[in-house]
């Protein structure tokens, strides 16, 4: 039972004793009391004066008095206002560490029983892994890790859009101007390589808008009848109709991709249980689109495409096959949902995308019910906001994109600098260096990211993103390596780690009411759908920590229980920041 449901408890005990009446639940309101007050738990009295009929300072007094004396949990009390501040005692917070300190799976939550899906990262085969899809990644890896601590089994999947316009470019430009470069003639990573054609059709492209426009004919019109964009519509119907050299360069350059990839994902930490493939599964949803029109939930217009009229729900006409017989990203995913759900029981399936498509996924689950699916209630988009730097672009070998191969190497190299010029890892050998710059420069880069709340739009800035004094990855990992060192010292100079049933410092208190919110940040970060609640959770301990570290004594404690006992609770920080850490997919170091 933790504190809050103790008071409430409580609370309900004394009202039924005092003024003979059973309260409804939500008349009895509970919350941690504020820093600026004394006490742990805070019960509001103004919802009960109906039923005691009195002030709401000596309702607080009786209820307070009562619990005082029948509570032996319970310190004192203090009535601020209508607001009844009770302090537990010492021995009620060296049960909860006891508690704490024996659990192996603590802030673990039972067995749900649900499925979760989580769709993260889908990249297309046009380019690399981008700043974005950073973001992408690392909530949606850190997402899925935090539905895991639920109780929830996961599925991580990915969806690759290796079809349509967007690929059919790399490859008309691969055509004409590669004279054969490949991965290994070029040494260059294979998804750069067709990043690199993607943006040199883009530049022809550009240059016959030019020459059309320069002939009379405007903008739009150039942009529309521009040869070489002529050129990757054809193709793309020519891949759709499986024309064999089409095919077969399409997959050679797939192949590429998925290689380098497949690297991106490796450095970063994340992995997928399964990958769909947007070739394999457009046609899924070319057959729902057969279907709506049957039904008459979708029309076809005299150009052959069809749409779904949805201006009667306050938006729009929505495409969902052109009229050359070509599928849009709606119609696959269309085709995907009904996949999914047909393959697993899902109780919920989660979009990690952009917030840019917000619209695309509002339509997607309204075309879905209009189909009479019912789990289309269980989709949700977890809209993310964009990343910006706070330099503009970063170096970037494909365009004006910040490249994530080039963005986690800088952060390597500024983790490496910012550890010499500290002169941090002097001690360790050249392998023992380049393995914590690579977990420092990561976790800073992970930490920065995900501390934001999703929904919000963030500034990147790698060098406030390293620093070894904020609300960073680097602090939390510098604070763990920093506990590590002492429970080692420990261990040399034989000081055992056992709980004693020791008093406990105010200082030390306040350790354990942060140790024991982890369950509830589990869960409330689970029902957020947002990993920032543990980010900042984990920044709070290692600070609490480290105040701590700095004015009460550990190792040189005179009282051998209580030292004894300090090094149970400052090893259960590091196995709570290792917890929570490793949700965000950050490796904490045990030297530094």
């Amino acid at each position: 039972m933790n504190p809050e449901q103790l008071i409430s408890q409580k609370v309900k005990e004394a009202i039924v004793s005092l003024y003979g009446v059973d309260p409804e639940s939500n008349l009895v309101q509970t919350q941690a009391t504020r820093k600026e007050f004394e006490g742990d738990i805070t019960a509001v009295m103004f919802p009960l004066l109906k039923i005691s009929k009195k002030s709401p300072e000596q309702t607080g007094v009786d209820i307070g008095n009562y619990i005082n004396a029948n509570c032996p949990d319970v310190e004192n009390f203090n009535v601020v206002k209508g607001f009844l501040n009770i302090k537990l005692s010492w021995k009620y917070w060296l049960n909860v560490f006891s508690v704490i300190a024996a659990s192996e799976d603590f802030g673990q939550q039972p067995e749900s029983g649900k499925t979760v899906m989580v769709e993260f990262s889908s990249p297309n085969t046009n380019k690399p892994l981008h700043l974005g899809h950073i973001r992408n990644n690392l909530l949606g890896w850190s997402v899925a890790k935090v539905l895991e601590a639920n109780g929830h089994k996961v599925l991580k999947v990915n969806l690759v859009n290796d079809r349509g316009i967007h690929i059919c470019k790399s490859m008309i430009a691969w055509q004409k101007l590669a004279n054969g470069e490949s991965p290994a003639s070029s040494d260059i990573k294979g998804d750069h390589l067709v990043g690199k054609y993607y943006v040199a059709f883009n530049n022809l492209l550009k240059k016959q808008i030019e020459e059309l426009k320069a002939k009379g004919i405007s903008e739009d019109e150039a942009e529309k009848s521009a040869p070489i964009l002529k050129e990757a519509q054809e193709m793309l119907v020519k891949w759709e109709d499986g024309d064999n050299d089409v095919v077969s360069l399409w997959k050679m350059m797939n192949a590429w991709v998925y290689e380098g990839f497949e690297k991106t994902y490796k450095r970063m930490g994340v992995s997928f249980e399964k990958t769909y493939y947007e070739s394999e599964t457009y046609l899924l949803g070319k057959a729902l689109v057969q279907e709506g029109l049957k039904k008459g939930v979708f029309y076809q217009k005299e150009d052959g495409s069809v749409w779904c009229d949805l201006t009667p729900d306050g938006l729009d006409e929505k495409l969902l096959l052109r009229a050359d017989g070509t599928s849009v990203y709606m119609t696959q995913d269309l085709g995907t949902a009904h996949q999914r759900f047909s393959e697993y029981n899902l109780n919920e399936h989660i979009y990690v995308v952009g917030n840019e498509q917000n619209y695309h996924f509002q339509v997607l689950k309204l075309l879905l019910k209009k189909l009479g699916f019912d789990w289309a209630e269980n989709l949700y988009h977890l809209s993310y906001g964009m990343v910006e730097l706070p330099e503009g672009k970063m170096k970037s070998r494909e365009g004006t994109v910040v490249d994530a191969d080039d963005l986690i190497e800088n952060m390597v190299n500024t983790a490496r600098e910012t550890s010499l010029e500290l002169g941090k890892l002097e001690n360790m050998s050249p392998e023992e260096q380049n393995y914590v710059f690579e977990i420092l420069g990561l976790g800073a880069l992970k930490y920065f990211i995900i501390k934001v709340d999703p929904k919000k739009t963030m500034l990147f800035d790698p060098k406030e993103s390293i620093d070894f004094n904020g609300n960073t990855g680097p602090f939390i990992q510098y604070t763990h390596a920093r506990i590590m060192s002492i429970l080692r010292k420990a261990g040399e100079m034989n000081i055992t780690s056992e709980m004693s049933r020791n008093e406990l410092s105010p200082k030390e208190i306040e350790i354990i009411k942060i140790l024991n919110l982890f369950p509830e940040k589990i869960r409330e970060a689970g029902k957020e759908h947002s990993p920032a609640i543990i980010a900042n959770y984990a920044y709070d301990l290692a600070k609490e920590f480290n105040q701590f570290y700095h004015e009460v004594s550990i190792l040189k404690e005179e009282s051998a229980k209580a030292r004894s006992q300090r090094l149970v609770l400052i090893n259960s920080i590091a196995q709570v920041l290792r917890k929570a850490m490793g949700i965000l997919g950050i490796t904490l170091p045990d030297r530094m």
